[in-house]
């Protein structure tokens, strides 16, 4: 494969001088963000559920809480990750060290979380893991905002979004082979993730840093500035955020109690719910595959983005209704089917719009790590006010999913219709 042009000083290129990525890049750069998602998201669907089922059994709560805190504490993080990974000089370049770290920490998190014999143990491992996953995660779009041209950023973004949304379904149908081991519906999903991330960082070579030279020194100022951005001096990027913030809110919503959901509309025990949610997902596949081809390849054709971003709004809505009063497999099913379409097409596009507006590539780290808050607040915060959302008017044991999963419907439009009006410099 062919290595990646020479940064010489810190990238001063704009987006449209970039060279195209070649195919086995893209190839392997999808095949470590498709790892890195069954190691991450696995666990936070349904492995992580299990494990607070056999500790505290009929507390689902917790979940809520032992997520939330560790999105919180990764998000606390995350902008001095993106500093420190702007202005890293190392010979393996300046985000390879990142995508190598997340992938030591967040494997050996896991196997901790497998054994833990408390919550409190649980909830520790998951700290870490959520912050060696994430870290990984993060430096795979940094890459992508260092090294992808304009022109194949919403295929980029289809195909990362397509690829986030395979693996999991992925993760759960091996899963479903090893539900009576506990460690290995922990530990498997993370080998396959950590395997194929590994490949990427051998044959997706970055140049050597050592000799680049960063104009702004490091001062306690740049580092508080680093979690903020000026919206008036950014509209788009601040626009952008917000709707982004929005959407992601209602998808956490309607997703973090996804394995409690389904065994409460289909009369499961919680263990019981992986085959479902794999059939489920199966089928969602085809799904997020049409809502990746429409959302990205499409709006690079057209180079029309901010359309697609309110149909995968819309799409959303239209699942979140359905799930909202489904009590049985065919009916979630369709539901779940339209909520893949729709956060293929959403996730594809707004990332090809996310690196459209960004204000500094030179510091695409920092002001990644800020949208990332666009995505990581919600996934703190969410879980944290769910419990109380199914809490409304709950009887007989009987969780309010139905106000959660309408809640989240409403969130996600405006979050599509924010993009939609509000973005300016995106067609």
């Amino acid at each position: 494969m062919a290595t990646p042009p020479s940064l010489g000083p810190l990238e001063t290129r704009t987006p449209d001088d970039l060279p195209r990525a070649s195919a086995s890049y893209i190839f392997w750069m999808m095949a470590a963000n498709f790892g890195i998602s069954m190691a991450f998201v696995v666990p936070l669907s349904f492995s992580l559920a299990v494990r607070i089922d056999e500790l505290a059994p009929g507390h689902e709560e917790v979940l809520g809480y032992v997520t939330g805190t560790a999105q919180t504490v990764y998000l606390l993080l995350s902008p001095l990750l993106g500093v420190w990974s702007d202005r890293t000089r190392s010979r393996l370049g300046r985000r390879r060290p990142f995508l190598l770290a997340g992938l030591v920490l967040g494997l050996a998190a896991l196997v901790g979380i497998a054994v833990a014999p408390s919550l409190l143990l649980v909830g520790a491992g998951w700290i870490l893991a959520m912050l060696g996953w994430a870290t990984a995660s993060q430096a795979i779009l940094n890459v992508q905002a260092d090294r992808i041209p304009e022109a194949q950023r919403g295929k980029i973004g289809g195909l990362t979004g397509l690829t986030g949304q395979i693996a999991p379904i992925v993760g759960i149908g091996i899963t479903t082979a090893v539900t009576g081991n506990t460690f290995l519906v922990f530990v498997l999903p993370g080998v396959v993730g950590a395997a194929l991330l590994g490949v990427f960082l051998v044959v997706g070579k970055e140049d050597d840093t050592r000799g680049a030279v960063h104009t702004t020194p490091v001062s306690m100022r740049t580092l508080a500035a680093s979690y903020v951005f000026n919206p008036r001096k950014y509209p788009d990027f601040g626009w952008n955020w917000l709707g982004r913030l929005a959407f992601f809110m209602g998808l956490y919503f309607n997703t973090t109690f996804t394995t409690f959901f389904y065994a409460q509309r289909l009369d499961l025990p919680v263990r019981e719910v992986a085959g479902a949610a794999a059939l489920i997902g199966i089928l969602g596949v085809a799904a997020a595959a049409l809502g990746a081809i429409g959302g990205g390849f499409l709006s690079d054709k057209l180079r029309r983005r901010k359309l697609f971003a309110l149909v995968g709004a819309l799409f959303f809505v239209a699942g979140a209704l359905v799930e909202a009063f489904a009590h049985s497999f065919p009916v979630l099913m369709v539901g779940s089917v339209l909520m893949q379409l729709a956060i293929a097409f959403f996730s594809a596009v707004d990332q090809a719009i996310v690196l459209a507006v960004l204000p500094s590539r030179e510091e695409a780290g920092r002001y990644m790590a800020v949208v990332s808050f666009a995505h990581k607040l919600p996934s703190a915060i969410a879980p944290l006010i769910a419990p109380f959302v199914i809490g409304i008017g709950a009887s007989g044991g009987e969780k309010n999913y139905t106000l959660l999963y309408l809640t989240g419907g409403v969130l996600a439009l405006v979050g599509g219709l924010l993009v939609f009006t509000r973005v300016r410099s995106v067609r």
